[in-house]
């Protein structure tokens, strides 16, 4: 889709050397997808009880006990 902005000329410059990119349109569609796909992640982690290392045990109140020895 073909929509007119107007950018930041700046932060293009700076997006575009830490993306690699070299036009603009290459530019703004590697960032959209930077940030999409870290939304992505973002939201799987939170969806996933068990994504920051917290196993099931954690439930297990005679593990958990022996775990504060």
């Amino acid at each position: 889709m073909k929509t007119m902005i107007d950018l930041d000329d700046e932060a293009l410059e700076l997006a575009a050397k830490e993306l690699g990119t070299t036009t603009k349109k290459e530019t703004v569609n590697a960032a959209l997808e930077f940030v999409a796909s870290r939304r992505r992640r973002i939201e799987q982690l939170l969806d996933d009880p068990y994504a920051f290392g917290v196993g099931p045990d954690i439930t297990n109140p005679d593990i958990m006990r022996a775990a504060r020895r």
